[in-house]
């Protein structure tokens, strides 16, 4: 927590589909003796998707919602836009939760405590004060993944219109109350008298968002929640136990409807799907600017994890007490990337160049990378250390697995280690790179110099 300047951290561990520990280290406010416990409330960012497709499919159990019928019907404030040349076909919860409707609108800005807060139909209109542009369809609904919190907006929508009530008093009723999460709520800017609330910080861990303490998080559904590991907990715990047996929150049918990813992608019904056989889990991260989170649960044993933080640089923390965690409870199918001892540093100098993504690449290959690792064009340079893989302008440090793969330890991919593989032919060419993580596979070609 010192080395990445996060001044508050709490933690759950499930073991067998129950809480097994539970515990805040730090402060809730930077120098000051404020300490994090297990019901401090926290902005979790986009992990409250997975709360709001909960609550959605809980609806759909109660007979109140359908996935598979086009919400169109059910929207009275909004009108779903055309799609591509025209296409008015509709589409259903199932797609807005999977992320394979086609919206555009990844995600969200924070908004500072002095700013204007917009409407619901402000910001799937893209009008002032909202930060985002409009809401369009720019894929044919299903024939992508394309992750959108702006799809979540309108899964918000159809909740309210459909249900008549508001989203937050809807998730009290519906979610929070019967899993006995008693500190959570959807609020886009919590009240400065709310007690054992974190507050926010930035890289250096410095507060910021003042004088109040924290931003505001408008878009409720995507990632307005603020919650507790222990609320957290109790979450995964239901999704675990929903899954793996009957009588839970939601049907066992369901719940597996909910843990089956939708192709071409690696979300299911709200969460994100990795691993097989008994390292199967459904896991999601929440990143706001000084909030960062991360849940996940075993779908075989019921083990699971909740990291919450309020530094900036809390998913970085989260990925070291994650490895900790799961080393320490011996964890199947665990992720992790062993470095090798020796380089074959007379081989670097064969890999360095320019590489492009290959357009022609299936859809159904990049898995959780085709939103992870959007990058168009990579750069690969020799230094001193080794190798150096520069994307965006962001250079990564690799560190060799083999001769010809090697790991970037630094590059953020959850449920995932990114991986580069240079694919070195019979006549020592290499005409290409493979991009591995998390069971996506995207190919990079070898540019000539002259291109």
């Amino acid at each position: 927590m010192s080395h990445y300047n996060v001044p508050g951290v709490a933690i759950a561990v499930l073991r067998g589909g129950k809480v097994a520990s539970l515990k805040g280290y730090g402060s809730s406010l930077a120098a000051r003796d404020v300490p994090v416990g297990p019901d401090t409330l926290f902005s979790v960012g986009s992990v409250s998707k997975v709360a709001t497709a909960a609550l959605c499919l809980r609806l759909v159990a109660l007979g109140r919602l359908d996935l598979d019928q086009g919400v169109g019907r059910l929207l009275h404030r909004w009108r779903l836009p055309e799609g591509l040349e025209g296409d008015t076909n509709d589409i259903s919860l199932r797609m807005l939760l999977s992320h394979t409707a086609g919206f555009n609108v990844h995600g969200f800005k924070d908004v500072e405590p002095s700013a204007q807060l917009p409407s619901l139909l402000q910001t799937l209109n893209g009008t002032p004060p909202a930060l985002n542009k409009p809401l369009q369809r720019i894929d044919r609904a299903g024939s992508r993944s394309r992750y959108s919190g702006g799809g979540y907006m309108v899964v918000q929508a159809v909740i309210e219109d459909a249900m008549g009530q508001g989203f937050d008093a809807l998730a009290r009723q519906y979610l929070f109350a019967p899993l006995g999460m008693n500190r959570s709520r959807f609020d886009a800017a919590p009240s400065v008298t709310t007690g054992d609330i974190a507050h926010a910080h930035d890289e250096s861990g410095k507060p910021v968002a003042l004088p109040r303490g924290w931003q505001s998080f408008p878009e409720l559904a995507p990632s307005g929640l603020w919650t507790s590991a222990h609320d957290l907990a109790l979450l995964v715990q239901a999704l675990c136990t929903s899954y793996r047996a009957p009588d839970g929150f939601l049907p066992q049918p369901l719940a597996m409807d909910m843990m089956t990813a939708v192709s071409p992608g690696t979300f299911g019904l709200g969460p994100r799907l990795a691993g097989e056989g008994s390292a199967r889990i459904f896991h999601h991260a929440g990143a706001n600017d000084s909030y960062k989170a991360y849940i996940e649960g075993n779908l075989d044993s019921g083990d699971g994890l909740v990291i919450v933080s309020n530094g900036a640089n809390g998913d970085v923390l989260g990925d070291e007490i994650r490895n900790a965690v799961s080393d320490s409870q011996g964890w199947a199918g665990d992720w992790s990337v062993k470095i090798s001892a020796v380089t074959a540093t007379n081989l670097l100098d064969e890999f360095v160049g320019t590489y492009k993504r290959r357009e022609s690449q299936s859809l159904e290959l990049p898995g959780i990378l085709d939103t992870m690792f959007d990058n168009q064009d990579l750069t690969v340079l020799r230094t001193t250390a080794g190798l150096t893989v520069q994307a965006k302008g962001t250079p990564r440090q690799l560190k060799p697995v083999t001769g010809n793969r090697f790991v970037a330890p630094d590059a953020y991919v959850p449920a995932g280690t990114l991986q580069i593989e240079f694919n070195r032919g019979a006549t020592r060419e290499v005409r290409s790179l493979t991009v591995i993580a998390g069971g996506g596979v995207l190919v990079f070609d070898r540019q000539s110099k002259q291109s």
